[in-house]
């Protein structure tokens, strides 16, 4: 059922290689920084934060850089809701066929406590949960239950909301037994990603299956990649959820022209106001969500 209300997330610059396809991607903690108040001021209550190696535009988990991005929008907004990806360290790139365990270059897989060693430090009020592994083409993301289980109870220590980031069934699943052992608090905070291949489909077929999987009471939000990230975001409104938009799911405002995240931000906007729905602010986002300043 349609929701009258809702909040976007705006995922400002992700861990893929997108920074040749698009020079609007921010890459040092200025350009984030930047990035995450234009989105802010554009509508996004939420903003999802990666960090990249300012010398060479790659995914990064150094806590230094994440610092540093953090404590230059909180100098300017103390409004924004900052959530901090727990995503990386997971990345497996298996070796040859006959020595699959000689990793390639670009394997990063460290343990939970250390995936999420930034967040634990800056404590924003939101870290994400990747709950469960996925296939890509050359690489695996993986994390286990016990994994999850590691790093849920320490976002409850710091009093970090988690951010339960699904890509098929099964991961719902998972995030369900987290729940019932009391690891994540009532009422969970879903994100339904959609369109990453291996993945579920970016489909409307695919979003009600997994808006009906989820548990009763939660909270949720959706998103497409790619060119079905604004139709995600009418399907999402459309089925009660809230929405996510950002240049780590979508690079293009229209074809072969390069977005930049507040314009993501604002094309969202338009369409949820034509559904006749409220963008809710980030002080009524920390409302619907119980969340602390």
């Amino acid at each position: 059922m349609i929701t009258l209300e809702v909040f976007i997330t705006c995922a400002v610059t992700g861990a893929a290689d997108s920074v040749r396809k698009n020079p609007n991607v921010p890459v040092t903690p200025a350009q984030i920084a930047e990035s995450a108040l234009e989105a802010h001021a554009a509508g996004a209550a939420i903003v999802h934060l990666h960090v990249r190696d300012p010398a060479t535009g790659l995914a990064s988990r150094d806590p230094s850089l994440f610092r540093e991005v953090v404590e230059r929008i909180r100098s300017k907004n103390t409004e924004v809701i900052l959530n901090l990806t727990g995503g990386m360290g997971g990345d497996l790139l298996l070796g040859s066929d006959h020595a699959p365990l000689d990793f390639k270059a670009g394997t990063d897989f460290v343990g939970p406590l250390e995936r999420i060693a930034h967040v634990l430090e800056l404590q924003p009020e939101i870290g994400s949960l990747d709950c469960g592994s996925l296939n890509f083409d050359e690489s695996i993301y993986g994390t286990t239950p016990n994994y999850l289980r590691s790093m849920a109870s320490a976002y409850r220590q710091k009093n970090v909301r988690p951010e339960l980031e699904v890509f098929e069934l099964g991961h719902i699943e998972l995030a369900k037994q987290l729940l019932a052992e009391e690891l994540i608090a009532q009422p969970a905070l879903f994100q339904l990603c959609l369109g990453i291949k291996y993945g579920a489909p970016a489909t409307a077929e695919a979003m009600k299956a997994m808006r009906d999987a989820l548990p009763a009471g939660c909270l949720w939000s959706g998103f497409g990649i790619g060119r079905m990230q604004m139709p995600m975001v009418a399907q999402a409104v459309l089925l009660g959820g809230n929405v996510r938009v950002g240049l780590e799911d979508n690079l293009y405002l229209d074809k072969g022209t390069p977005a930049t995240n507040w314009q993501l931000v604002e094309r969202a906007r338009a369409i949820i106001g034509l559904l006749g729905v409220r963008v809710l602010t980030s002080s009524e986002t920390r409302e619907r969500l119980g969340m602390r300043r």
